[in-house]
């Protein structure tokens, strides 16, 4: 399926949220740090309610080890700075969704990344600063699910 890659998360129920995405999906969560929060974090623990065990969650101590660890094959990072639309990408197997921290967004030198394929966006209404973290991983994550026809989804 895909990796969604959240890039120093720091508001525990949005990581809750995607936990129970990626269990829902069977996508694999991928958290690179520093977190804004411990994971056994109540707060974190509500929004993914009991999903815990039925995703796949791997924390890495900085994004050059999340590549090692994956070894990607394309990568696109969710960004209100990009001109393409993520529904314009036909999504493949073991893509990266990466998206960046909630109050900024990725920064610079993760989206001049070698590794980027990428730079993508949500579409919004003008004069909006962005979408929350987990909605916008979830849009993504149905679109690429969608294109290959929901493999294995009831």
């Amino acid at each position: 399926m895909f990796n969604v890659m959240f890039h120093q998360p720091v508001i525990p129920p949005n990581t809750g949220n995607a936990i129970r995405l990626v269990a829902g999906t069977g996508c694999a969560l991928h958290l690179i740090e520093p977190l804004g929060f411990d994971l056994s974090e109540s707060k974190l623990r509500r929004a993914g309610l009991d999903y815990h065990d039925l995703a796949s969650v791997t924390v890495h101590p900085n994004i050059e080890a999340a590549w090692e660890s994956i070894g990607p094959q394309r990568v696109f990072a969710f960004t209100t700075q990009a001109t393409t639309r993520y529904t314009d990408i036909a999504y493949q197997p073991g893509d990266i969704l990466l998206f960046g921290t909630e109050p900024t967004g990725l920064p610079d030198d993760v989206l001049a990344d070698s590794h980027i394929t990428e730079q993508v966006r949500v579409p919004m209404l003008p004069g909006r600063r962005s979408m929350n973290l987990s909605n916008t991983a979830a849009v993504a994550v149905y679109e690429a699910w969608r294109q290959l026809g929901f493999p294995e989804g009831v």
